[in-house]
């Protein structure tokens, strides 16, 4: 049994299964996931898992050397926008509409689902690399 970290098999898979800059995304629980694009529903009801609770895992595990997000969410969620800044300082940031986001899911290699149930925390994450340059 695995001791610590995410215990989701699918989830954990996928995370083991990313090459450097394959996109994947964290949803909330309504944002349309497109035909083909494997998604891992972790949604329990509303709030349940918190987009944080997920995010905090997946950042435990994956290297994340870039992500996008929706413009909107500068003035329609800037509480969640400081929390996605604070949890990846480093890493490059590319602010798209929301029209544009949920296009661009159309390429990723999955989709975590959450119960957030809060204005525009769609964010497609860009792997990195673990070891250094």
């Amino acid at each position: 049994m695995k001791k610590r970290g995410i215990i989701n098999a699918q989830l954990a898979g996928l995370i083991a299964g990313l090459g450097h800059k394959d996109l994947f995304m964290i949803a909330d629980g309504g944002m349309p996931i497109p035909k083909g694009v494997e998604l891992v529903d972790l949604a329990l009801c509303g709030g349940v898992p918190t987009y944080r609770q997920v995010m905090d895992a997946v950042l435990g595990e994956t290297e994340v050397e870039a992500y996008t997000l929706a413009e909107e969410i500068v003035e329609k969620n800037p509480k969640l926008l400081a929390y996605i800044r604070e949890k990846l300082p480093d890493a490059d940031v590319e602010m798209i509409s929301h029209v544009e986001l949920k296009k661009m899911s159309g390429g990723i290699k999955f989709a975590v689902r959450t119960g957030e149930f809060t204005p525009y925390p769609n964010i497609i994450l860009r792997a990195g690399v673990a070891f250094p340059a």
